[in-house]
């Protein structure tokens, strides 16, 4: 039931994301005078809709998309003639590419919204394995199986050091026994080889505190690093019954920085993803062939939507709103790409006639005629073919052999 509220929600996440980025364009639009006849979500029949002023707002019967319609998006395009000085052709060369870069940049501010408010509430992933206190055991586990590295259950003689110190979750332990303590692996190496009562020195919200931890004697697999097997040796090491924390949140305040650091992160990944896009084409292939699906395979708003699903039902509701914050960037800047039907490739008609003009007055020449946009469509045509195979082999591969989460 879960899973399937997850997948609702960012089914319904990925609407309000499109529906935003149409009304970008709108905004935009009407701030600068241009005249916007229509602003739909969705394509095909019309379901339901309404009239304010000079604008039709409503909604289409298939969710995959939307559209703002300004007039004379072109020259070419046929625009009465009380309409002539409002139509977006006539426009300085700015505003048009303010226009144009407005849904894209709507998906930024939205994304970059979502990093923020995760991380004074769900918390950023702890990409430095900083040795910040999860989840506080019920006890110290007397063995492990070298076998499986499961633990064995709790029992009323195992003792509990990291609950009975009072450590709590999102503690920092800054060092274990005088010896700093950087990482997690940091910290458990220390702690292992720790016995009794240690200082362990912590900060919690900002302040250090030192608590006493009195360190237990386990039995655990020696040589963590190898893999498990029923032969691995195990032996007597310092344990105190904690678990890491996969995020960390911040303050209001911090959560400015956290937010520009991570975004700048997810940005690369967005733009090596792009670049890796052809290569993965065999990949997906593959797993529509009933073939091992590589969790870096591109997915489709289809499978974003399942692996969110998954995420609420694991109870990973920090990667659910981080993944949708990411799907904003990555379409933010795959409609930046200069490609036409892209906002991108209009952008870069526009950029041309500009630069194209401006050497031409330099020349003494007069302005030359628009972009002939009908000599582009064989390029545009191409391109959305290639796009909508592209789509639909992703799409096949999320229904028959979906990206499942570890």
């Amino acid at each position: 039931m879960v899973n399937v509220l997850g997948v609702v929600l960012f089914a319904l996440g990925i609407g309000i994301s499109v529906a935003l980025h149409e009304f970008g364009h709108l905004l935009t639009a009407k701030a600068f005078g241009m005249k916007v006849t229509r602003y739909f979500i969705g394509f095909g029949p019309k379901i339901w809709s309404f009239r304010r002023g000079e604008t039709e707002y409503g909604l289409k019967a298939i969710p995959a998309g939307g559209f703002c319609e300004i007039v004379g998006m072109t020259a070419l395009d046929e625009v009465p003639a009380e309409d002539a000085p409002r139509a977006f052709y006539r426009q300085k060369t700015w505003k048009r590419v303010i226009v144009l870069s407005a849904g894209s940049i709507t998906h930024f501010i939205l994304g970059l919204l979502i990093i923020y408010v995760a991380a004074i509430s769900l918390g950023l992933p702890n990409q430095k394995s900083l040795p910040v206190v999860g989840e506080i055991a019920q006890c110290a586990q007397a063995t492990q199986d070298p076998a499986t590295g499961k633990y064995s259950a709790c029992t009323a003689s195992d003792p509990a050091p990291a609950k009975a110190a009072g450590l709590q979750p999102g503690d920092q332990i800054l060092s274990v026994g005088g010896k700093a303590t950087p990482t997690y692996l940091d910290m458990v190496n220390v702690t292992r080889v720790a016995k009794g009562p240690t200082p362990f020195v912590i900060d919690r919200n900002g302040q250090q505190l030192t608590l006493t931890v009195d360190v237990a004697t386990v039995q655990r697999i020696l040589d963590p690093t190898k893999p498990l097997n029923a032969s691995n040796p195990t032996g007597p090491v310092g344990a105190i019954g904690m678990s890491p924390s996969q995020t960390i949140s911040y303050g209001a305040v911090a959560a400015f920085g956290a937010t520009g650091a991570f975004t700048g992160q997810l940005f690369v990944g967005v733009w090596d993803g792009l670049k890796a896009l052809p290569t993965k084409i065999p990949a997906l292939i593959t797993a529509i062939g009933g073939g091992e699906r590589d969790p870096n395979t591109p997915v489709s708003v289809v499978g974003a939507s399942l692996i969110g699903g998954q995420a609420a039902d694991l109870g990973l509701w920090w990667f659910f709103v981080i993944l949708l914050a990411n799907l904003n960037f990555f379409v933010g800047v795959f409609n930046l790409l200069p490609l036409l039907p892209l906002d991108g490739g209009h952008i870069a008609v526009n950029l041309y006639e500009r630069v194209r003009d401006a050497v031409r007055k330099w020349r003494g020449k007069p302005a030359g005629l628009p972009v002939d946009y009908v000599k582009l469509l064989p390029l545009t045509y191409l391109l959305v073919l290639l796009g909508g195979a592209y789509t639909l082999l992703a799409i096949t591969a999320d229904i028959v052999n979906p990206v499942k989460l570890g």
